[in-house]
């Protein structure tokens, strides 16, 4: 009877711990070509995870992570024996990046996509002035912080959750937007906005505050305007282990542990 996952393609960060699980692995199970394969093995921390994600944007290929590196909120523990079995069982996770639009000062617009979230933040000692706008309507017309985020739901425990940001559930048809050190309006705590919703953030006093946006590892600086929306037709698929789903971790962070 033929494997399911027959063709495994292993990648893996640079450190001595991935490198040197890569080589057990690859020696256990082999290599495939990542066009040949049916499932992408990524071996090292959430940072490689979501490269891995970014590597393969678009070509529906399901990715599972074993943890060599320091967090690992993403990733699936790490067992030499037993992968292919581990994968015939693991839960699938299907989730949509954010689709960034951002122009810079030279009137050039850039294209990128996030996994987890995209960010304003200022570039000099001078608070960024942004304006936000959603679907077209200018829900606020100033504000004043270090910056402001809008995450997804597999993104909300990241950088969003440090910012003082809602957890939300992996199927939860929301986006959360989130403002980094606000400190005008002073109480103004971000918002949950559908996640078919479109936001605009204008740069205001450009010069005078420069902004950056980035989205994940794409960062762009001195931009003008960004705009952001899920893009539905693009489909990442990530594998977990039966009991360690990503929803049963976001909801074990809303807890503590």
């Amino acid at each position: 009877m033929t494997e399911r996952f027959g063709a495994i393609s292993f990648v893996a960060s640079d450190t001595p711990e991935a490198e040197a699980a890569l080589a057990r692995l690859v020696e256990r199970y082999g290599n495939a070509d990542p066009a040949d394969a049916e499932v992408i093995v990524a071996l090292g921390g959430d940072g490689l995870m979501l490269q891995t994600l970014h590597r393969f944007l678009g070509t529906g290929k399901p990715i599972y992570g074993m943890n060599r590196g320091s967090v690992g909120f993403l990733m699936n523990e790490f067992k030499e024996r037993g992968l292919r079995k581990r994968l015939e069982a693991a839960q699938r996770s299907v989730v949509h990046p954010l689709a960034m639009q951002a122009v810079d000062h030279s009137g050039t617009t850039i294209h990128a996509h996030a996994i987890n979230e995209v960010s304003l933040l200022r570039r000099s000692y001078q608070a960024a002035k942004l304006r936000i706008s959603v679907d077209g309507q200018v829900r606020l017309p100033e504000l004043i912080a270090d910056g402001v985020l809008l995450a997804t739901p597999a993104g909300s425990t990241a950088y969003n959750l440090s910012a003082n940001g809602p957890i939300l559930p992996l199927d939860a048809p929301l986006l959360a937007l989130t403002p980094i050190s606000a400190f005008r309006p002073r109480r103004w705590r971000g918002a949950l906005l559908p996640n078919q919703a479109r936001v605009s953030i204008e740069v205001l006093e450009t010069e005078k505050r420069p902004v950056s946006a980035v989205a994940d590892h794409t960062q762009i600086d001195e931009v003008r305007s960004v705009q952001i929306e899920i893009d539905r037709d693009v489909d990442l698929v990530m594998m977990h282990d039966p009991g360690h789903s990503l929803d049963e971790r976001i909801l074990r962070e809303q807890f503590g542990y």
